[in-house]
């Protein structure tokens, strides 16, 4: 880790320095994300597992895959499995997953590649590693973002992105300190290349040990963290956090993030993986929750048997489809933490 990087992190653009009296975000929470199994065996780390959405929003699942290293027939993907009404956003950081879809949507990515899948009104699709992965073993570590559509938006075409590791945005921090890749949205002007239905920005970050991460942050949107290896602090605080942690920020122009002067072995720098978005509840709200519960209708998997919430499934042949329910959230069915919070999407 990472796949994308630079000889020399100076030959970069450098994003610009907070000044002396700007207000770095507060910490107000950091949290141990629980590990678990998704699809047909492949470890997870769900970063955002008791995390109050309403912190969240438009955010609402987050999935560090691996990091883990197959032995031959060991590599796990998932099965078909329908989603609508959000987008899911995988980023590759080493390994290679292959992608297939009912729109017509799919390929490989690898070592740095991000797919964006919009669901919108719904489709099926598959992950899973390719056969010479399976063959062969070897190292498999990503990321799985899910953002919420707004709802006048859920029922919208599905839509497919392919960013390639090269289009990736790749920036210094004002000293050097600090590598950051802007996937999605922008920073401090630089933008990425996946384009966005939700204003976000999405942004994978190395930290060289004893370095600090001062970096402007728009103070309209909200600000989270999540550490893929190593250790630091977080904060004008400097609250410690590490691997498999995420720190939720409070309002501020600005983010600090500061690499331990050690790190462990296995990992020469911190990795840290940055989302910010401008949330979807207005401010009629006035902090009450704007999540509605939706009617639910349920069908039976051809492929696993299950009972879903989503809709019905039909198979001919090899060709798996869904029915999907008008009103119904999306979901992939996975665990029951994720069922929990996707009960209550706006629909």
């Amino acid at each position: 880790m990472p796949a994308v990087t630079v000889d020399n992190i100076l030959t970069l653009p450098r994003v610009t320095q907070p000044t002396p009296d700007a207000v770095s975000r507060p910490v107000l929470s950091v949290s141990t994300a629980p590990k678990s199994f998704e699809g047909e065996g492949f470890p997870v780390r769900r970063a955002f597992a008791g995390v109050d959405m309403a912190r969240l929003d438009p955010f609402i699942h987050m999935d560090q895959m691996g990091e883990v290293e197959y032995a031959p027939g060991e590599a796990r993907g998932t099965s078909w499995h329908p989603h609508r009404g959000f987008e899911t956003v995988t980023y590759i950081i080493d390994g290679t997953f292959a992608h297939e879809d009912t729109h017509g949507g799919g390929g490989l990515i690898t070592d740095g590649d991000t797919q964006w899948m919009t669901a919108g009104s719904g489709l099926l699709h598959i992950e899973a590693p390719p056969e010479e992965l399976v063959v062969s073993g070897g190292v498999f570590h990503g990321l799985q973002l899910w953002v919420n559509l707004p709802s006048h938006q859920k029922m919208s075409d599905p839509r497919y992105q392919d960013i390639r590791s090269g289009q990736v945005g790749l920036l210094s921090s004002h000293d050097g300190g600090a590598l950051l890749r802007v996937i999605a949205g922008e920073l401090d002007g630089h933008e990425g290349p996946g384009i966005t239905t939700t204003p976000i920005s999405m942004i994978h970050t190395t930290i060289a040990p004893g370095a600090r991460m001062h970096i402007p942050w728009r103070e309209d949107f909200n600000g989270l963290a999540y550490v893929l290896s190593g250790r630091g602090t977080v904060g004008p605080d400097r609250r410690p956090i590490r691997e498999g942690q995420l720190a939720v920020f409070g309002s501020g122009v600005a983010l600090e993030i500061t690499a331990e002067d050690t790190q462990d072995a296995r990992s020469a720098s911190l990795e840290v993986s940055s989302v910010r978005s401008w949330p979807a509840c207005s401010s009629a709200t006035r902090g009450r929750s704007c999540l509605t519960r939706p009617r639910r209708c349920s069908g039976v998997s051809p492929t696993s048997g299950k009972r879903s919430a989503i809709g019905s499934f039909t198979q001919s042949g090899g060709e798996v489809s869904a029915t999907v329910c008008p009103a119904a959230a999306s979901t992939s069915a996975s665990t029951s933490s994720t069922k929990e919070r996707l009960e209550t999407l706006p629909g």
